[in-house]
């Protein structure tokens, strides 16, 4: 099973906990596989009792499916700051935003961009790189996240009046 299968499989499960599941990772090996979904949710963040309820749900659903031959380790995990993109509607959701792309078969003589994301022409995604648009087919995305801006976030605000231990001396 791959981890469009997985995620299929997992989507009504985890909807059905008032949840959305972006994606799964799945990696295969000898000893033990990496099952990893993204959830999210609208107009909150992700807490760990939502990890939690997903762990749970989506553990009963690979006990009662069995798709994963051998052992595997089951990870749920928000999307964080470095959001992975997985659906053309995701690409399309941060359109302006920067992205990192890696892809199957090169394009242009490459498997890595970094760009902005322009926009989304039905399963192709178009990077604003180097000056020129590269569209890049879905089915050819191999992996790919979101590049958080940091400079857009206002630093913490600095504490006004005294430092602490050097306030006025008491005297008698």
């Amino acid at each position: 099973m791959n981890a469009e299968q997985l995620t299929r499989l997992f989507e009504p499960v985890v909807a059905s906990l008032g949840l959305e599941c972006l994606g799964v990772e799945f990696v295969a090996s000898r000893g033990s596989g990496l099952v990893r979904v993204y959830i999210d949710v609208e107009g909150r963040h992700v807490t760990v009792d939502d990890c939690e309820a997903v762990s749970r749900e989506v553990s009963a659903a690979l006990d009662v499916n069995d798709p994963i031959s051998g052992r595997y380790t089951l990870e749920v995990s928000s999307p964080g700051f470095d959001r992975p993109l997985f659906t053309p509607a995701q690409f399309a959701r941060f359109v302006g935003e920067s992205a990192k792309v890696s892809v199957n078969l090169a394009v242009n003589g490459r498997r890595r961009f970094q760009g902005q994301i322009v926009r989304v022409e039905g399963d192709i995604i178009v990077l604003a790189l180097d000056g020129a648009e590269v569209p890049i087919a879905h089915a050819n995305i191999e992996k790919a996240k979101l590049v958080p801006d940091f400079s857009a976030i206002d630093p913490a605000p600095k504490p006004t009046g005294a430092k602490p231990g050097k306030g006025k001396k008491k005297t008698s």
